[in-house]
């Protein structure tokens, strides 16, 4: 902690003249004689004596602090300057019906939004983005470093919110187009997927192609097992039987197109080490400048001090409250 204007600090000397004023009244205060005061002496002292000292150390206090806020006193961060580890990174998530299976716990949709927001959390020094995708894909979350916001919009994602369908290729299309806005040499596509390209515009190998022009990677993880799956509706009034297939090949070619890799993972622990892998692969050193961000805390002071005069009036006019 700073202060903005330290000079003020010189009015603590005004304790000099407050507490010789305090000591000379004491002991100026009118006294009565006696022959002999022996008698007296054993007499306990009133606690009234002690609260009347206590007030005035209350009003000492108070002056003090109304003296330190008025210095200013700021929080500040330095300036500094060093290297992290960041990158450009857009997730994009399958939220086709076939997520709902519950061969992953709770369901494949699921346990992909929270491993992808543990993966989110750790990476504190990137440029993160998010896609989802199903029959269409939809761009909700642009590039930023704002986790709160990514993790909130993700953990807000349902099934359904789409036309369903697994549009693959529309999914790493929509992607690039946020990748190609972000500023880091490292970009990356985290695709996640539990089937086969079956929807939208743009075939996957076209995706692939155009991401690979423009520099970018993409890592593609095969969700879940193949065969029949059995879906429950929301309200558990119905159930679905669908067959799921994951399109290895495909994913495969398009992680290799890219420069990536392609993960299989068939359970929430295997799509864990999934994300962790992805964590330590796509990580590139940059050189970040910190500058000082300086915090007015003055705040607390004055209501300290506000608290000590009120406790001070208080105990004035009641406990310690004179008759005329």
């Amino acid at each position: 902690m700073m202060f903005k204007y330290p000079w003020v600090l010189w009015f603590f000397l005004l304790y000099i003249p407050l507490l010789i004023w305090y000591f000379r009244k004491k002991n100026a205060t009118p006294t009565l004689g006696f022959s002999n005061i022996s008698p007296l002496m054993s007499l306990p002292r009133s606690w009234k004596e002690y609260l009347m000292k206590f007030s005035f150390i209350l009003k000492l206090a108070a002056i003090g602090l109304i003296i330190v806020a008025l210095a200013r006193p700021q929080t500040t961060d330095s300036k500094s300057k060093s290297r992290i580890e960041g990158t450009d990174i857009v997730l994009a998530l399958d939220i086709s019906g076939s997520m709902a299976s519950k061969d992953f716990d709770p369901t494949r949709f699921e346990a992909a939004k929270e491993v992808a927001v543990n993966f989110v959390n750790q990476r504190a020094n990137d440029n993160l983005g998010l896609v989802v995708f199903a029959g269409e894909s939809l761009s909700l979350m642009p590039l930023t470093y704002d986790r709160a916001a990514l993790i909130n919009t993700l953990q807000n994602v349902e099934l359904g919110d789409l036309t369903d369908g697994t549009a693959i290729g529309d999914g790493i299309a929509s992607a690039v187009n946020r990748l190609v806005t972000g500023k880091a040499k490292s970009k990356s596509i985290i695709l996640l997927t539990d089937g086969t390209n079956n929807a939208g515009e743009v075939p996957p190998a076209t995706a692939a192609e155009i991401a690979r022009q423009k520099g970018i990677k993409i890592y593609t993880i095969g969700v879940g097992t193949n065969g029949v799956i059995h879906i429950t509706d929301p309200y558990g009034f119905s159930t679905t039987s669908l067959e799921t297939k994951i399109d290895e090949t495909s994913l495969k070619n398009i992680a290799e197109t890219t420069g990536g890799k392609f993960f299989r993972a068939k359970d929430e622990k295997v799509l864990q080490k999934v994300f962790d892998e992805i964590d330590k692969l796509e990580k590139t050193q940059l050189d970040v400048e910190s500058f000082t961000r300086v915090d007015e805390a003055f705040m607390p002071w004055i209501l300290a001090a506000l608290c000590c005069y009120a406790l001070s009036m208080l105990l004035r006019y009641t406990v310690l409250r004179r008759l005329p």
